[in-house]
This record gives C-alpha cells, sequence and structure tokens, in this order.
C-alpha cells in the first residue's frame, strides 16, 4: 500500500510542476508590441488588411481570373452563336474572309 501511496504522490508532484511550467511560459510569451523606429504602425497595417482591396467585388468572385490562370467568366462584349458557327464552318471548309 505504501507503493501506491508514494507512486501517487509522485505523480501529484510531476502534475503540479507540469501546471507550473505551463503557466510560466504562458506568462512569459505573451505578445507585447514592439516599436522599432522605421517600423510599420501595427494599427494602420490592421486596417489596410480589414478595409480590403480597391479591385471591387469582382475579383473576390473570380481569384483564377484576378491571378490570370483562368478567363474570366462576365464579358461585356455580345457574342453572336450563329456567326461564330458559321466562321468555324467556312474554317473547317478552308474557306477564308
Amino acid at each position: 500500500m505504501q507503493r501506491v501511496y508514494v507512486g501517487l504522490t509522485g505523480l501529484a508532484v510531476v502534475t503540479v510542476l507540469i501546471v507550473l511550467a505551463s503557466a510560466v511560459i504562458a506568462w512569459r510569451t505573451r505578445d507585447v508590441a514592439i516599436s522599432a523606429i522605421g517600423g510599420a504602425n501595427q494599427t494602420v497595417v490592421a486596417n489596410m488588411t480589414t478595409m480590403g482591396n480597391s479591385l471591387g467585388e469582382k475579383t473576390k468572385e473570380e481569384p483564377l481570373a484576378e491571378l490570370g490562370v483562368a478567363p474570366s467568366a462576365s464579358t461585356t462584349e455580345k457574342v453572336d452563336a450563329a456567326a461564330i458557327a458559321r466562321q468555324q464552318a467556312a474554317q473547317q471548309n478552308g474557306e477564308t474572309r
């Protein structure tokens, strides 16, 4: 029975030491604002990132088009499907306009 008491006491001591070490480490590693000469002001940088970009909502809808990876799905010009079909048929037949 004495071995059980010694084992439980040792376990309790180790647990208390771990909790104390964790508390000390958490207390020492708090984020402290460091202001360097010529450095960026943290509040200004935070405001710049929360305001968003000046490109508008289109970039949020089409991020691949913004990067140039894929074509944009929204166009402003009208497309005549019949004219395109005639051009493709003419190209296949060897005719040129």
